[in-house]
């Protein structure tokens, strides 16, 4: 009964946190790009939005694009980039709606509104040809955009990707509790924290410092709601049309402690990917290429030898 009575206090102390922080005014998208734009970001303009892109490693090697996952940020890849760029050039961007490339004016979210836009911005930053990956939401728009641009792709890294049904979404959106809304809207330094732990095998390894970005880049304005709105567009039709048409050479890595989306979806995915490798790491979750660097690099890059 104690623990039920602290759980319950702690539950309202969040909430009352989140409340407060909702009725003050969040930080703007210029403040907030002053105080986190790295020295080796640029702003990319593509159709009248600014998108933050990141690159490393030297300009004529071969390149892979790194796309993160829902309402995190490009930094999700920065240990497997710093893996990866004595020999290839990474790229990495922001998600419209997220982080410093920050809220569409269109509100334009949907899954395939996004590939296109990601489109736009590699027919921008990107060379003819490269291998591209991703994690969770980026992920999903990896293989859509392998599916459809198969000129282009020369490889294929999935971590943990969406893609099938999962979590109540399916051909049309699952409705969003007011409670995750509350969370997205202001994102408490608890709520991130606890979100965020859930994304491990191992919680310990998530830092105060990973919280504090996540939260400070959730925080700001326009941000919340643009999550918001890309979960109230979000879909997950039955992919295997789309993954069957994917011919690039394709590693599918999934932490075995993933409770966000099950491990069980990776062999799915291995099996309708007509050139696929499923890699199952034991001790990883969500995002294996944060947990476990060292050994999803080693798998990149054999793949890229290829």
């Amino acid at each position: 009964m104690l623990l039920r009575i602290l759980g319950a206090l702690i539950l309202i102390i969040v909430l009352l946190v989140a409340v407060l922080a909702y009725l003050m005014q969040p930080p703007s998208l210029d403040d907030v790009r002053r105080a986190w734009m790295g020295e080796d970001d640029r702003l990319v303009e593509i159709d009248g939005e600014s998108w933050r892109v990141r690159e490393s490693g030297p300009a004529n090697a071969p390149a892979i694009v790194l796309i993160h996952g829902f309402s995190h940020s490009l930094e999700g890849f920065e240990a497997l980039a710093q893996r990866l760029d004595d020999n290839h050039r990474v790229i990495r961007f922001d998600l419209p709606g997220h982080a410093l490339t920050g809220p569409r004016a269109d509100e334009a979210y949907t899954v395939p509104e996004t590939v296109a836009q990601v489109s736009d911005l590699l027919d921008e930053i990107a060379p003819d040809r490269f291998a591209i990956g991703g994690n969770s939401l980026g992920g999903l728009i990896a293989w859509r955009y392998a599916a459809r641009n198969p000129d282009r792709v020369s490889h294929l890294v999935l971590i943990s990707p969406g893609g099938y049904p999962n979590l109540g979404v399916g051909d049309e959106p699952a409705p969003v509790p007011a409670q995750i809304r509350l969370f997205l809207a202001t994102a408490p330094e608890a709520g991130v924290r606890a979100a965020t732990a859930t994304l491990y095998a191992d919680p310990t390894r998530m830092t105060d410092a990973d919280v504090e970005r996540i939260g400070a880049l959730m925080r700001i304005e326009g941000v919340g709601d643009a999550l918001i709105k890309r979960i109230e567009q979000f879909t997950l039709p039955d992919p295997n049309p789309d993954l069957r048409r994917i011919d690039a050479e394709t590693l599918v890595i999934w932490g075995a402690a993933d409770i966000m989306i099950p491990a069980e979806h990776g062999p799915r995915f291995a099996a309708a990917i007509p050139d696929a490798e499923l890699l199952l790491l034991g001790d990883a979750g969500h995002m294996a290429q944060v947990e476990q660097p060292d050994q999803v690099a080693e798998a990149v890059r054999a793949l890229l030898q290829n």
